[in-house]
């Protein structure tokens, strides 16, 4: 999925959950093809949790120097509405509009947030001793996140009669397993919002798509589970963990101009560990 020169010039992109992960590898992505780019975290300082950057600012600065594009930083809970308007009003008062919009914030992540045991994992993360503060915040970081900012960006989208989204589901959402069982229920429900939100918007021209990552490598990740080393390879087979880069590429692909035929899908990112029908 390479393109020729930067195809995204011109378009203002706002990829949540970018202050780290993947999401700041997507951030990058879309900038290296030319986007000015709005990058988030929940604070300023989301970006030092696992030493991914000195700031929001830094990381910003940082993709702005190596790519030649404007990037901005907005930072706020977007579990909040009333937060949610505000950093797309921010964005839109320093580039106008919002023409791509990419859902990454999210992660098995409960009540006591990142700093618990196994970065922030929930202690009982079953179908049944999950604790309800724990499926609220799941619910919250994974599904209504991403509501809220389609909410809000879509209906812009819709008077221009263009636009792309893109959700951050994964593949725990597309079978069902014993662990992270919210985690693996809220991103189903993306999956279909997703699927609900493109029926609607699609007489307005606008793509609406997530991907389904599988085990990927990021800092957080490595922090919140044993892993295998042989698996942490980059090439050669695809018996291996994948890399945020080669979940980015996919993002690019959606958002272009190449995929403009394409919507309503879930593109699992996995390898083929799952090679059965959504």
């Amino acid at each position: 999925m390479a393109f020729q020169g930067r195809h995204l010039t011109g378009k203002v992109a706002w990829v949540t959950g970018s202050s780290r992960g993947i999401g700041k590898v997507v951030a990058a992505q879309l900038a290296s093809a030319g986007a000015t780019v709005a990058i988030h975290g929940t604070t300023p300082l989301s970006a030092r949790t696992f030493n991914e950057g000195e700031s929001l600012q830094a990381v910003a600065d940082a993709i702005a120097e190596v790519h030649g594009v404007s990037v901005l930083p907005v930072h706020g809970d977007l579990t909040d509405e009333a937060t949610v308007q505000r950093i797309a009003g921010e964005i839109r008062q320093a580039f106008g509009h919002i023409d791509i919009l990419v859902n990454c914030a999210g992660g098995d992540i409960g009540a006591k947030g990142i700093q618990g045991p196994l970065a922030g994992k929930p202690e009982h993360n079953d179908a049944v001793l999950v604790s309800c503060p724990d499926i609220r915040s799941v619910l919250d970081r994974n599904l209504m996140t991403c509501i809220l900012c389609c909410r809000e960006v879509a209906p812009e989208m819709m008077q221009r009669r263009s636009g792309k989204i893109v959700n951050f589901g994964s593949i725990a959402g597309l079978m069902g397993q014993a662990n992270s069982v919210i985690y693996a229920t809220a991103k189903a429900a993306v999956h279909h919002y997703t699927r609900c939100l493109a029926t609607q918007l699609k007489p307005y021209n606008i793509a609406v798509n997530a991907v389904a990552p599988g085990n990927t490598v990021t800092p957080r990740w490595l922090a919140s589970r044993a892993t295998e080393p042989s698996m942490l390879v980059q090439e050669g087979t695809l018996t291996r963990y994948g890399w945020p880069d080669e979940v980015a590429r996919v993002v690019e692909f959606l958002v272009s101009d190449a995929a403009s035929y394409i919507s309503g899908q879930v593109w699992r990112i996995d390898g083929g560990d799952q090679c059965w029908p959504g």
